[in-house]
């Protein structure tokens, strides 16, 4: 597979400077017409070793993907998955809503990580120290075993969502903007499960 690897450079580097836990932090769905938010938190313990074949979620098939959540899952020290609901996303934005739904998935770990690291630009609604990574997911182990768990978390979720809602295809398409998706929404309008505030939804609201 194409693409960087993911390190443990900056885990390694923290570690050794007697800094403590560290915890990686990603999302997924921050695109989706459908569906909520869900962020990941992964801690790893010092004497982990790379997980052969972790990559950004999205690089992954989802056999593949669903594999590595197992081995993330089985090495991790600790897991914490959190969740902003449609609602809160209409309220909020989608950038506020990852947000807080990153700080519930941190709430969730069962301890408190000396050392945060963020895939994408810093985010002091955080409310704790952390590094901000672009490509984090790319590029960092923490941050990519985090983006695999959030992925494969809401992927289960959408699949869900969709045995009660199957007009809109979101068991494949999980709530992405897909033709189908599109067809079904101009033919049939939104659910509840819809973000109001995303285009084309928030026109079909307004009607």
């Amino acid at each position: 597979m194409r693409g960087p690897r993911p390190t443990l450079e900056r885990e390694i580097a923290f570690w050794r400077a007697g800094g403590g836990v560290v915890a990686g932090v990603d999302e997924a769905g921050r695109g989706p017409l459908a569906g909520p938010v869900v962020a990941a938190a992964v801690v790893f313990p010092p004497n982990v070793k790379v997980i052969r074949g972790l990559r950004d979620s999205k690089l992954l098939p989802p056999e593949k993907r669903s594999r590595l959540a197992l081995v993330v899952r089985a090495r991790a020290l600790a897991i914490g998955v959190g969740a902003a609901s449609v609602r809160e996303i209409d309220q909020l934005n989608i950038r506020r809503a990852s947000i807080l739904a990153m700080r519930r998935a941190l709430a969730r770990l069962g301890l408190e990580p000396a050392l945060v690291l963020v895939d994408g630009l810093p985010c002091p609604e955080l409310g704790r120290p952390h590094d901000a990574i672009v490509d984090g997911d790319a590029y960092c182990h923490s941050i990519a075993a985090a983006s695999v768990i959030a992925k494969t978390v809401r992927d289960r979720l959408m699949e869900l969502l969709g045995a009660r809602h199957p007009s809109y295809a979101w068991t494949s398409n999980k709530g992405y903007g897909t033709p189908e998706h599109l067809a079904a929404l101009a033919a049939l309008g939104f659910t509840s499960h819809h973000r109001k505030s995303f285009a084309p939804v928030v026109q079909l609201a307004l009607i």
